[in-house]
């Protein structure tokens, strides 16, 4: 018997494919065009009006692009975080730099990860973990990770602060990440190995501290010479929109957050809700996932779990500033993307609410939009799920 599929079967898929004609016509339009394009329904894209009700007051210029990256969770929060500043400063455009808190996310989250294996190949008796276990397999599948959540955001924006792209802008390794990452997941991975001989050989913390410091300059080594290093200090000259020159700085990262963007967006005042419909996990309680984070000693990745139509109440009143949705419901979100201006309607997409209510996973509104009742339940010890939860899953 001939191995895999036999010649008699593939001569008969082929010629069965070649004799439907619209099996050629897909063909054709797949090898020679864009295929997320082909699946655009013409009478959808003409009815699908561009005007919306309630919208934010002004949007932020230019349209961003992450590029080949997985940094969608910095540009989105970023995109937001911009508005108040545009306003307070009278600036026509302006983009935070993204490449800086991608820096400080890679050293923090690699460290994070170094505490993580030492914690893990410590664990003894019932707890203990060996090293083709689940858990440690599914951290080390992808530790060096581009994506994030909005509490390891909060932990970077407090500790770093925030600074203008043109003081640290993009670099080939933060538009394309993928063969940084690619070395630095290698180099974990060796690290993780090393550390776990270390712990069962019997090295105190002491030895084990000294060995994870010299990772992590190796670390920072190899995202200074893909990123470029961080300025500590810049100063911010520009002109507004009436064409005067203004000049902020020298100062920190972390004061120019503090000081200017702080006031007017308070990123602890932000809570995460998600919407995980398993009857497992009821609504109304408070959730994290184990080993979710970047920064050691820092705040959790906490999730209230709600019923989608909290979800989109709450964004509504964000949008709406207060006003609560009508009797009708809502027809349609507008959402600004974060792939340049020829994604969508010149970097903005138009999603149903029925798209919504069935796929939307996750919504970031400020304290003020929310329920007491529903802010209370932060105050709850939250359930630990393990590492590789669905609800782990890195924007």
């Amino acid at each position: 018997m001939p191995a895999g599929l036999c010649p008699e079967k593939l001569a008969a898929f082929t010629r069965n494919f070649s004799e439907v004609p619209q099996y050629s016509l897909a063909q054709n339009i797949a090898t020679s065009g864009d295929l997320l394009q082909a699946y655009l329904q013409r009478k959808v894209v003409q009815e699908t009006s561009q005007v919306f009700k309630h919208v934010i007051p002004a949007e932020g210029k230019p349209v961003t692009n992450q590029k080949n990256s997985g940094r969608c969770w910095i540009f989105s929060c970023l995109n937001v975080m911009r508005l108040p500043l545009m306003k307070k400063f009278n600036v026509e455009e302006f983009e935070f730099s993204q490449s800086y808190l991608f820096f400080w996310d890679k050293i923090e989250r690699c460290f994070y990860f170094l505490n993580a294996f030492i914690e893990i190949a410590q664990r003894t008796g019932e707890k203990e973990e060996p090293f083709d276990g689940r858990l440690l397999q599914f951290l080390l599948t992808n530790p060096a990770n581009d994506g994030g959540q909005w509490d390891m955001l909060v932990n970077l924006v407090e500790k770093h602060g925030v600074m203008p792209k043109k003081c640290f802008p993009e670099s080939y390794s933060s538009e394309a990440s993928k063969a940084m990452n690619d070395v630095l997941n290698h180099k974990l991975r060796e690290y993780c190995y090393h550390l776990r001989k270390m712990v069962k050989n019997g090295s105190s913390n002491e030895e084990l501290s000294v060995e994870k410091d010299n990772m992590i300059e190796e670390v920072f080594r190899i995202v200074n010479i893909c990123l470029g290093t961080p300025p500590e200090t810049f100063t911010w000259e520009f002109r507004d929109k009436v064409k005067n020159y203004q000049k902020i700085g020298p100062l920190t990262p972390l004061q120019f957050y503090t000081e200017h963007v702080k006031p007017f967006f308070n990123m602890e005042d932000k809570v995460c809700l998600v919407n995980d419909p398993r009857s497992f996990n009821p609504y109304g309680k408070l959730y994290t996932v184990e080993f979710l984070s970047n920064m050691v000693n820092a705040r959790k990745t906490l999730y209230i779990n709600q019923p989608i139509e909290v979800l989109k109440q709450s964004a509504a009143a964000s949008i709406k500033d207060g006003e609560v949705g009508n009797e009708a419901g809502f027809e349609k979100w507008r959402v600004e993307n974060s792939w340049g201006e020829d994604s969508g309607n010149k970097g903005y997409l138009v999603l149903l609410d029925d798209w919504f209510t069935e796929y939307t996973f996750e919504v970031v509104v400020d304290k003020k939009y929310i329920s007491a009742e529903t802010l209370k339940i932060m105050e709850e010890e939250p359930k630990v799920l393990p590492a590789w939860d669905p609800m782990g899953s890195l924007a």
